[in-house]
């Protein structure tokens, strides 16, 4: 039997009401997938849209790597999902950015970390584009993801509060222990006049 002459078919039959219900089911799947990206939208305070064509494997996993370690939950997903997401939580200017093949990081307690470990990834690869992003609901461009990236971040805006809390309480203890040594200081210079005078 020469390869044209099989009839190439597919062996399961459904009826009507099976074939409604599963298209119900996909739709239900797809809505429950779009509420989740829109939930994760919602509670970001920064997103960062990527093309991530040309990455291997192992950039991909040491890109996993990065964005859990920092908190960042990172996801390949579809653009027709992300753009119906962004309608329901009212963001709007995404559309020109969805196309090509996109995967989101999800900045839901760092607002400069998806920025800064993608743009630092993109330099040392060359290989990701960075398409934009959103910050606090709005849409954001390139450059203005690029601008987020020089931010410092959350960690580094702690330490440098703490530190500055610090140098007042350091400074006053150097003032107070200059002021005892120099009352002790006093003191024996008055003890040994006295014994002086005796």
């Amino acid at each position: 039997m020469r390869l044209d002459d099989r009839v190439f078919y597919n062996p399961v039959h459904y009826e009507p009401e099976e074939v409604k219900y599963l298209k119900d089911y996909t739709l239900k799947k797809k809505e429950a997938v779009v509420d989740s990206i829109k939930e994760k939208l919602e509670a970001s305070q920064s997103v960062v849209l990527i093309d991530y064509r040309g990455l291997t494997v192992a950039e991909v996993t040491e890109l996993r790597n990065q964005m859990r370690e920092a908190g960042v939950e990172y996801q390949v997903l579809k653009n027709t999902m992300i753009k119906r997401a962004a309608e329901k939580a009212g963001i709007e200017g995404l559309d020109p950015i969805l196309e090509g093949p996109t995967a989101v990081a999800f900045g839901i307690n760092d607002p400069v970390a998806p920025a800064k470990i993608l743009t630092k990834f993109a330099k040392d690869t060359k290989k990701i584009t960075i398409k934009g992003g959103v910050l606090a609901g709005n849409a954001i461009d390139v450059a203005a993801v690029e601008n987020l990236a020089k931010l410092p971040s959350k960690e580094e805006l702690i330490a440098k509060m703490l530190g500055s809390l610090n140098a007042p309480i350091t400074g006053l203890v150097m003032v107070l222990s200059g002021v005892t040594s120099k009352f002790v200081r006093t003191l024996e210079a008055i003890r040994v006049q006295k014994e002086e005078q005796q």
